[in-house]
């Protein structure tokens, strides 16, 4: 069986409706033709194909912007009066010369819907119906091919769906979808294509592919989002600056700030090029590291936690101990002496567990480390990034923005990265060469993150 050719769609519209906008979001491509607040930004008919499982199956064209739909109704009646093909008419016009060449761009758009399958009418939900679209919509439906209209920039306050919904219907135009080339919504994207598919039966399969594939394609973009999040936050939880306790400690907060800063951004470079966003489009403000200390004290809970399993026996064994130190001293109480040897016994697991970190500082060496609200900061930050890409459409030229956020997430993400506190060898930045954490440390914080994002 031979494959089919794609599915051909013209993009049409009057100037500044979100025509390109329209194709950089259903193309998922930000670079697509040129977005601007300029009339008349597209010249020329241009393409983009969609893709299913690397196959093209639906290719679109953006057209110029209908600027005189009236001028033309009024050449094709001076020159075609009585006519009862109005198809015919069209195709004349196009071989014409275009009213003296006054209406180029408009032959150009009606050319593209003739040879083309179907056609999307992109409307801007925010203007009011006036006859410039009437007149479009009746130049359109002289084409003979199928015509869906798309009401765009719907997200907005301004927009008045409901209004276009009732006059589109007065024209016979019943199919329609609703869509914000700015404010991404899949759920939009797949009602599109699942109109399309109404619009030409024949070709439901295609547009059946594509509606699949995009959503295995967006499953896949999350995952990997969310693990490139997990990952930087082992990474941060993990990382340690060495000094003698006679070093500025302001220089050794400055090595980790730019360790973290800019492990930071090489996430958010790779969340955007995940998305396929331009790579200025967010710069994550100044970390407060300034108090960027964790003291790795062995009755700090965290850090006696991350060592729970051995210490419940080496406590016992240090009560052992303490018994015979009872015995030893004479005067102390059982208890005492059996509650002092459990500490000791803990303490001495939490050394051998922990190893040259308790030995360096009893040697003068310090470890900086990240504290608790500056994870809590990068978390919260990181996850307020990804919610914002998944709802960004590619047509916004606004930069990323997220609000001010210091804490966690919510209580499983903080307990997931907290643990790496205690593993510094499981992160790569604390030194050259380092190995990817494993599995099992950043595998938990990604499905977090993917629970929350929801």
């Amino acid at each position: 069986m031979s494959r089919m050719t794609p599915v051909d769609i013209a993009v049409v519209g009057h100037t500044n409706t979100g025509k390109t906008s329209l194709l950089r979001t259903l193309s998922h491509d930000s670079r697509f033709g040129e977005v601007s607040d300029r009339p008349a930004t597209t010249r020329d008919v241009q393409g983009v194909m969609l893709l299913a499982d690397g196959e093209a199956v639906v290719a679109m064209y953006d057209t110029p912007g209908l600027e005189d739909a009236m001028g033309v109704a009024a050449v094709l009646a001076r020159a075609h009066a009585g006519a009862t093909d109005p198809v015919a008419a069209i195709d004349a016009f196009i071989a014409g010369n275009h009213g003296d060449g006054r209406y180029e761009q408009e032959a150009k758009v009606l050319r593209q819907v003739r040879r083309s399958d179907a056609a999307l009418y992109v409307i801007d939900a925010r203007e009011p119906v006036l006859a410039k679209h009437r007149e479009e919509l009746r130049l359109l439906a002289a084409c003979g091919k199928p015509l869906m209209p798309v009401l765009n920039f719907v997200a907005n306050d301004e927009a008045d769906a409901e209004t276009w919904r009732e006059q589109l219907a007065r024209v016979g135009l019943h199919v329609l979808a609703q869509f914000d080339t700015v404010v991404y919504d899949a759920q939009a994207e797949q009602r599109v294509f699942e109109r399309l598919a109404t619009l030409l039966e024949h070709r439901r399969r295609d547009f059946e592919r594509l509606r699949h594939s995009r959503v295995r394609e967006r499953e896949a973009l999350i995952e990997s989002a969310c693990r490139a999040v997990a990952e930087l936050l082992v990474d941060a939880a993990g990382a340690r600056r060495h000094g003698t306790l006679d070093d500025d400690t302001e220089q050794v907060h400055e090595r980790l700030r730019d360790t973290i800063r800019d492990a930071e951004q090489r996430c958010v470079d790779t969340l955007l090029g995940l998305f396929r966003f331009e790579l200025d489009a967010y710069r994550p403000p100044e970390l407060p590291l300034q108090q960027g200390r964790w003291q790795l004290d062995a009755f700090d809970p965290e850090t006696l936690r991350s060592f729970g399993i051995r210490t419940g026996s080496a406590a016992a064994a240090g009560g052992a101990a303490g018994l015979a130190v009872d015995a030893a001293v004479g005067g102390m109480s059982l208890g005492a002496a059996a509650l002092l040897g459990a500490g000791l016994g803990a303490g001495w697991s939490a050394l051998r567990s922990f190893g040259q970190p308790w030995v360096d500082r009893l040697r003068g060496h310090q470890d900086i480390a990240l504290e608790e609200p500056t994870l809590a900061l990068l978390a919260a930050r990181q996850h307020l990034l990804l919610a914002a890409l998944l709802r960004r459409g590619h047509a916004s030229q606004a930069g990323v923005r997220t609000d001010p956020a210091q804490a966690w997430p919510d209580a499983g993400l903080r307990q997931a990265v907290l643990r790496c506190r205690a593993h510094p060898e499981w992160s790569r930045l604390n030194g050259p060469g380092g190995e990817a954490a494993p599995d099992h440390a950043v595998r938990p914080v990604a499905d977090r993150l993917r629970t929350l994002l929801g």
